[in-house]
């Protein structure tokens, strides 16, 4: 019984992620191009999670200013985070809403990327953080379930959505975190080529 449900798990994730592979590959290389202008350009990539999103948005930003694969120089990226709510503000609840977009207005400029991570899609906090990119002219890069929520509704037509198939939350997670190793060895093979095996 035990083993035969680790054989589902192993199942499913598998099969939501060869759909997903034809799905997603253009919003993903839309992405890949979008985080390429920006930090070609002098700019930078903010990323922002809901909570659930198992802290995506720090591993992402980790891999962009650390390294991937390989070695390369360090390339701007910060995730934002709701670990200090207040910001400054007396706390409570709107504080905690408030808090990413609070980062994004003083961290984001025109010609940054907001890389927006939510498995429902409606996160009031990365919703507000999604307000703030557009405030500031940044473009926004969103990874959803499939329905993609109040996000997908926010998206404007130079932002890219890449919605997973699923609205199950753990397989939405999985694939989000496949989405992020994408977008990473795409940019280094942009900025240092294929590399050798």
């Amino acid at each position: 019984m035990i083993e035969l449900r680790v054989e589902q798990n192993f199942i499913d994730s598998a099969d939501l992620k060869y759909q997903a592979a034809q799905t997603l590959s253009k919003p993903i290389a839309q992405a890949v191009q979008a985080i390429l202008v920006s930090l070609t350009s002098g700019g930078k990539i903010l990323s922002c999670d809901d909570g659930m999103s198992i802290g995506a948005a720090k591993y992402f930003s980790a891999q962009l200013v650390g390294q991937f694969e390989r070695s390369r120089p360090e390339l701007a990226a910060l995730a934002l985070s709701t670990e200090a709510i207040a910001l400054g503000e007396e706390g409570g609840e709107q504080s905690f809403v408030r808090a990413l977009a609070r980062q994004v207005r003083a961290l984001g400029s025109s010609g940054d990327v907001l890389v927006a991570i939510t498995s429902t899609g409606n996160s009031e906090r990365v919703m507000a953080a999604i307000d703030a990119a557009h405030e500031r002219e940044m473009v926004v890069i969103g990874l959803s379930g499939q329905s993609g929520g109040a996000l997908k509704q926010l998206l404007r037509d130079t932002d890219i959505h890449i919605p997973v198939p699923s609205d199950r939350a753990v397989r939405v997670q999985e694939v989000n975190l496949l989405t992020l190793h994408c977008i990473c060895d795409l940019v280094d093979i942009q900025l240092l080529g294929e590399l050798e095996v």
